[in-house]
């Protein structure tokens, strides 16, 4: 297990409270643009209905690195680093979803071609990457979060309540209290495969990738890499049967 870069949030909000909210929320997001997010999560956030919609739609496209066409943000989605976002074309975020891309030197979070993002669903990282490929739909109360690296190929779904986890680990040989660890090992990064099919309750441990077409089965939790056309359930998730081949 490696140690990835070092982000400690009680680190980066000491100082004044404006300050502390800044660097939470922002990071080194300039001030005016600051100002302008909180105009619009605070008049646009919690609108309802199809003029909620509409002016989401098309105002808070100006905060993030780069944002497609018919972008959908629903009620009070919280987007937290929104310069180190990308949404592609046709991405709806569903009702209460977090995108968080905060770190210090990483990348951030891409949400390609229409990617769905259910209710409830956190995507984040700590000093992490996140790239979610084109038609990936992910169902409410997901959380996927990212300290090293995430990468969702394109046309997988992932069910209700699922768990994805790259990084963020702590070392169980230092003495030092959780609380003061920097929270940074990691087996590297994860990455989901193509076409694959992810169960309700499901958890993909750090570093258990899935190869292409995986099936992985309701409540199973994956602790090592899982190979491509398989069906794995149970805990641990352990290959039950091969999927065929497509000709």
């Amino acid at each position: 297990m490696t140690t990835g870069a070092e982000y400690k949030v009680k680190e980066v909000t000491q100082g004044s409270a404006a300050g502390a909210y800044r660097a939470l929320m922002y990071g080194d997001m300039s001030l005016g643009k600051v100002i302008w997010a909180e105009i619009l999560f605070t008049l646009l956030g919690g609108l309802g209905g199809a003029v909620g919609l509409f002016l989401r739609m098309k105002l808070y496209p100006t905060l993030f690195k780069s944002c497609g066409r018919k972008v959908v943000f629903g009620r009070n989605v919280t987007i937290r680093h929104p310069h180190k976002i990308v949404l592609g074309d046709g991405v709806v975020l569903d009702d209460n979803c977090l995108v968080d891309a905060k770190g210090a030197g990483n990348t951030g979070i891409i949400l390609h071609e229409r990617v769905y993002v259910g209710r409830n669903t956190l995507i984040y990282c700590k000093n992490g990457d996140i790239e979610i490929g084109a038609n990936v739909s992910l169902s409410a109360n997901c959380v996927i979060f990212s300290a090293n690296q995430i990468t969702l190929q394109p046309n997988s779904v992932v069910a209700a309540f699922v768990y994805l986890l790259s990084g963020g680990e702590y070392d169980l040989a230092d003495p030092t209290p959780f609380a003061f660890q920097k929270g940074t090992c990691t087996k590297g990064p994860l990455t989901i495969g193509a076409d694959c099919w992810i169960g309700a309750g499901a958890k993909v441990l750090d570093g258990a990738s899935l190869g292409d077409r995986v099936v992985l089965g309701a409540g199973a939790v994956a602790t090592k890499p899982v190979p491509a056309h398989s069906i794995a359930v149970g805990v641990p998730a352990r290959v039950i049967k091969t999927r065929q081949v497509p000709g």
